[in-house]
C-alpha cells in the first residue's frame, strides 16, 4: 500500500534555501542574477523570510561603515540616531531605497547611514575601530526598542524582509546595485518567529551568513559569546554563527580552515586518525569547545574577501557547490546554480566540515603573505595553517 502524502502540516525539517557566488576575479554584477537562482528554489521556503548580502556595491563610500536599520516607528529612530550622531561621523543619511511589492506588507522604516569612527575616541578609549562600531551596534539593538542594525560592513550591505526571497530581491530594487559577491536565503522557520529582523542574512561588520539549519548549542554558544561581549537578541539560533565568525577570523584571528574547524569540530575519534594535524585538530576541539555549533546546518559566509561554504560535521543539510572559470557558486540545490550557469566546468557535494572557499585573487595572495608572518614562529612546533586569516 502507497503511502499518504505528507500533511502540508507537517513540520518540514529540510527547509530552508541558501544560494551564493563569488566572481574571484572582482567582476561585478547586478543582484538580478542572485534573485533568479533563490527563485527558482522557493519550494524551499514559507515566505516568511527573504534576504540578500552583496559586495562591493557601494564603491562611491567604499570607506565608509555602511549601516542598514529598520525602525518601528519614528521615537526609536529619533533616539537612535541621536546615538549614532554621538558615535560616528554621519556623512550621508538616507532612506534605502524601496519599491512597493506584491508579498511584501507592513514594512518598518528602513534607513542607511554611511559613517566613520573618530579616531580621537579610538586613542582615549584604547579601542580599536572594529570594536567600537561592535560596541555601537550591540548598544542599539539591546537597548533601543523598535531599532535594528541589520548591517554595518564596508562596501557591502544586507537587504531582508519578511517574504518570499524574488519579492524581497524586488522590494528592495537589487537590480540597480552591482556587486562581485552576493548570497542570498529564503527562510522556512521552525522554531522561532518570522520577522523582519528574524529573516537572513545576519550580519556584523562585513561578516554575513545565511543557514539552513537547527543549533541545538544555541544556549551553550550564546553564553560563550556573552562573555567576549556579544549580546544575543534577535530570536533565532542564526545570529550566533555571525557572532562567532567575528570573534574567531577577526578578534582571534584564526584562518578560515581552523575557524570552521571550531564551528564543525569532528568527532575525538576521527581526530585519532589525523595525519598530521591531530595535536592541532586537539587543540582546536578543546580550546573552542563552547564555540562547537551542534545540530544539522549549512551556511554560507560572505565577507569582503571571499565566499565560505560549510556543512555539519555529518551533512544533515544539503550543500552543492560549481565552479564556471573565476566564479564559484554554492547552493541548497544544484538547480539553483545552474539557474544562472548552465554549463559549469565541475559540480561537487563537499564532504561534511570542509569549507568550501572562494577568494578575490588580488585578497588571497596577501592575506596569505600576513597569514605566513603571524604564524612564522610556530612553524617549528606544527603544521603551516594552510588558509589565510583575516586579520
Amino acid at each position: 500500500m502507497m503511502r499518504s502524502a505528507r500533511p502540508w502540516f507537517e513540520k518540514e525539517i529540510s527547509g530552508c534555501s541558501l544560494t551564493g557566488f563569488i566572481n574571484e576575479d572582482g567582476k561585478k554584477v547586478s543582484g538580478e542574477a542572485i534573485i533568479q537562482s533563490i527563485a527558482l528554489m522557493n519550494e524551499r521556503s514559507n515566505g516568511l523570510g527573504g534576504g540578500f548580502a552583496g559586495y562591493g556595491i557601494y564603491p562611491d563610500m567604499k570607506d565608509l561603515y555602511a549601516l542598514h536599520l529598520m525602525y518601528d516607528d519614528m521615537a526609536a529612530k529619533e533616539e537612535t540616531e541621536r546615538i549614532l550622531n554621538e558615535s560616528l561621523f554621519i556623512e550621508l543619511q538616507e532612506n534605502i531605497p524601496t519599491r512597493k511589492t506584491n508579498g511584501i506588507h507592513h514594512p518598518p522604516l528602513l534607513m542607511r547611514y554611511f559613517a566613520k569612527v573618530d579616531e580621537n575616541r579610538l586613542f582615549e578609549m584604547e579601542i580599536s575601530e572594529e570594536d567600537y562600531v561592535v560596541q555601537a551596534i550591540m548598544n542599539i539593538n539591546s537597548r533601543i526598542k523598535g531599532a535594528y542594525v541589520f548591517s554595518s560592513g564596508k562596501n557591502m550591505g544586507a537587504f531582508k524582509a519578511v517574504g518570499f526571497p524574488d519579492d524581497v530581491g524586488k522590494f528592495y530594487r537589487l537590480e540597480d546595485y552591482q556587486g562581485y559577491t552576493w548570497i542570498a536565503h529564503g527562510r522556512f522557520p521552525t522554531n522561532t518567529p518570522g520577522w523582519w529582523g528574524g529573516a537572513h542574512p545576519f550580519t556584523l561588520l562585513d561578516f554575513a551568513v545565511v543557514h539552513n539549519g537547527e543549533i541545538s548549542s544555541y544556549g551553550i554558544n550564546k553564553r560563550y559569546l556573552e562573555m567576549f561581549g556579544y549580546q544575543c537578541t534577535l530570536m533565532t539560533d542564526t545570529e550566533v554563527m555571525a557572532y562567532l565568525f567575528d570573534l574567531l577570523l577577526r578578534k582571534h584571528c584564526l584562518p578560515i580552515d581552523l575557524a570552521c574547524m571550531a564551528l564543525a569540530s569532528p568527532t575525538w575519534s576521527e581526530i585519532d586518525h589525523y595525519d598530521g594535524k591531530m595535536e592541532l585538530a586537539k587543540a582546536i576541539r578543546t580550546v573552542y569547545g563552547s564555540a562547537l555549533v551542534n545540530g544539522p546546518f549549512a551556511i554560507l559566509l560572505g565577507h569582503k574577501k571571499g565566499l565560505v561554504g560549510l556543512n555539519d560535521r555529518i551533512k544533515l543539510r544539503p550543500l552543492v557547490a560549481a565552479r564556471k572559470g573565476n566564479t564559484l557558486h554554492i547552493a541548497s540545490e544544484e538547480a539553483g546554480i545552474r539557474e544562472i550557469c548552465p554549463s559549469p566546468d565541475k559540480v561537487w557535494s563537499p564532504k561534511a566540515g570542509e569549507p568550501i572557499m572562494g577568494w578575490l585573487k588580488e585578497d588571497y595572495q596577501s592575506e596569505f603573505e600576513s597569514s605566513r608572518i603571524r604564524i612564522s614562529d610556530r612553524e617549528k612546533s606544527g603544521p603551516m595553517y594552510s588558509v589565510p586569516g583575516l586579520c
